[in-house]
Parts: structure tokens; C-alpha cells; sequence
């Protein structure tokens, strides 16, 4: 994965794209020890970083993946084009999603760091 340590105000972990994209909960756990090597407990991470997999949620690696973060209590944002975040079910889960505190999805990056940085 493609990980850079972003150092605005504050200070999150992007992933923005991946020659392998993000498939099982142990890539979840290589961010999270990211974050966590880092000294931040922020992540962004974008539709590109993510396996079609990520968007079937019949897969459960959405759920798995995002159970762990916030387990962690890594406070997440998703950057997922409308295109992709309004079809079908998942369209549901982020509607869902959206309501809580630790994980959101946005459409661009800049309302996804401007979430993640606001309660930094």
C-alpha cells in the first residue's frame, strides 16, 4: 500500500492507491501499525487503496476491516467518489456510516481532512 504520513495542523495517515489494494483485515492491521508507528491515531484512505471486495459487502471485508480500525480506535475517512458510494447496498452502508463518530465517507479529500482534523 501507498502510505504517506500527512503533517498539516495536524498530523493523519493517507493512502491513496495501491499496487495492492487493501483485501484482507491483516492490511488492516499494517495501518493500523502505521498509525500507530506514526504517533497518530487519524487515517485517510481512498476508493483507489481499496479491492473490489472492499464495495461487495457480502464479502464482509468492508465490515472486517473497519471493525478493526475502530477497535483501535483509528478514526477513519473513506474518499469515495459518488459513483461508487451510491450503488446498491453499499450505498446503504454509508448512509449508515455516516452517522457515527469514528468513520465517515466523503466525496473529495478535502472534506475528508477537514473531518479528521477538526476533533484532532
Amino acid at each position: 500500500m501507498n502510505i504517506q504520513v500527512i503533517e498539516t495542523p495536524g498530523k493523519y495517515i493517507a493512502c491513496r492507491s495501491a499496487e495492492t489494494p487493501l483485501r484482507t483485515e491483516q492490511d488492516a492491521a499494517d495501518l493500523i501499525g502505521a498509525c500507530y508507528g506514526n504517533d497518530t491515531w487519524l487515517l485517510m484512505l481512498h476508493a483507489e487503496a481499496l479491492s473490489e471486495d472492499f464495495f461487495q459487502l457480502r464479502t464482509g471485508l468492508a465490515g472486517g476491516v473497519l471493525q478493526k480500525l475502530t477497535n483501535y480506535r483509528i478514526r477513519t475517512a473513506l474518499v469515495i467518489p459518488d459513483e461508487l458510494a451510491s450503488q446498491g447496498r453499499f450505498k446503504e452502508w454509508v448512509a449508515e456510516t455516516n452517522q457515527g463518530s469514528q468513520l465517515r465517507v466523503f466525496p473529495n479529500a478535502s472534506d475528508a481532512e477537514n473531518w479528521l482534523l477538526q476533533s484532532d
